[in-house]
């Protein structure tokens, strides 16, 4: 039986994580880690630790430490900063005989800054939104001029989308970078439609494992922040569109020529409905991937194994093996049920739910 330590344990994306191996029959023994220790409490782990943040003092330090007593088999973490920094120590944790399954240490800094990314992607001919990195007002300027009316700002790093902001007022976006003191650390970009799709990926040693396309037909509590964005999907839906297998392998081809490990490609729609990287979530699942192990592609448990063994496990279909049409409809305090899109159309068209007694 496996030893994993998950990082972030407790939160929304790590416990999606540890519910997967924990549907896997496996019988891992999950340990956890966390900065919160109120979140502690609610992670599924048989010992939580407490440690600094990713980027506060004292965390590498911390950790090591952690391993070295608890020596577990593998290490994951769930989070963009403690992915960065497990990435640059992960000399230090393979020496304690700790795996990992991590793509190259070159590869994790380009896609934690997104526009890095986009720089990448721009060049090799990758279809990408406009973007221009805001580092002082006169950028700001040149945004407006070159991208408007109407822009989307966002921090270069960071998950959940912050710092996320569509505006046609440049009083307005020159305040809201100063909010953020983020000079230098914002992009903006030509708006595209609200219609966004993510490509999750496990490869190994440059060949694709298993992907999944899910489109987001709603965020959670996106009426309570003024881009809509929250990070946090309501309603996920399985899909399959060639188009997006397409954009979703010339991105991570552009970022990394032999991928190792996961690569979540994020991509919005433009107005042609063609889908635009916006990003790859390195080295991480996507907060909501229980939706595919209930679905019955458990993710984590072949990644694990992956990094455990070496080879994969999976054998099935290699792209989209998930069935069209699948939800997810999450909220909070109550568990995620999955549905068929057509019980959701049923709904909308009749007015009326109907459960089996």
């Amino acid at each position: 039986m496996a030893t994993i330590y998950v990082g972030g344990a407790g939160g929304a994306p790590a416990n999606n994580f540890i519910s997967s191996l924990r549907a896997s029959d496996r019988g891992y023994d999950v340990i956890g880690g966390c900065s919160s220790p109120t979140d502690l409490f609610l992670a599924d782990v048989s010992r939580g630790h407490l440690l600094p943040g990713a980027r506060a003092p004292g965390y590498a330090e911390r950790l090591l430490k952690i391993l070295r007593d608890e020596r577990p088999d593998f290490l994951h973490v769930q989070h963009d900063y403690e992915v960065l920094a497990i990435s640059e120590l992960r000399d230090e944790i393979h020496a304690l005989g700790v795996k990992t399954f991590l793509p190259a240490p070159q590869t994790v800094r380009d896609c934690v800054d997104k526009f890095a990314s986009y720089a990448i992607w721009e060049k090799a001919g990758v279809p990408v939104p406009r973007t221009i990195r805001v580092d002082d007002e006169s950028d700001l300027v040149s945004a407006f001029a070159e991208l408007g009316p109407s822009l989307w700002l966002r921090a270069t790093t960071g998950g959940g989308g912050r710092g996320a902001v569509p505006t046609d007022d440049i009083d307005f976006a020159r305040m809201w970078i100063s909010r953020f003191d983020g000079w230098g650390a914002f992009t903006a970009a030509e708006q595209l439609t609200a219609d966004t799709v993510t490509w999750s990926s496990l490869w190994l040693d440059g060949d694709l494992v298993v992907a999944q396309t899910r489109r987001r037909r709603s965020w959670s509590f996106g009426d309570r922040t003024l881009s809509g964005v929250t990070g946090v999907t309501a309603v996920g839906e399985t899909d399959a569109d060639p188009r997006v297998d397409e954009t979703a392998l010339a991105a991570i081809r552009a970022i990394d020529p032999r991928p190792n490990g996961i690569f979540s490609v994020d991509m919005t729609l433009d107005r042609d409905g063609l889908p635009r990287p916006t990003e790859i979530n390195i080295a991480r699942f996507f907060t909501t991937i229980g939706f595919f192990t209930a679905a019955g592609l458990n993710m984590p448990e072949i990644y694990c194994e992956l990094g455990l063994q070496g080879r994969s496990i999976w054998t099935g279909a290699t792209i989209n093996p998930l069935p069209k049409g699948l939800v997810w409809i999450r909220g909070m305090d109550v568990p995620p049920q999955l549905h068929r899109r057509e019980e959701l159309d049923e709904l909308v068209r009749t007015g009326m739910l109907r459960r089996a007694p």
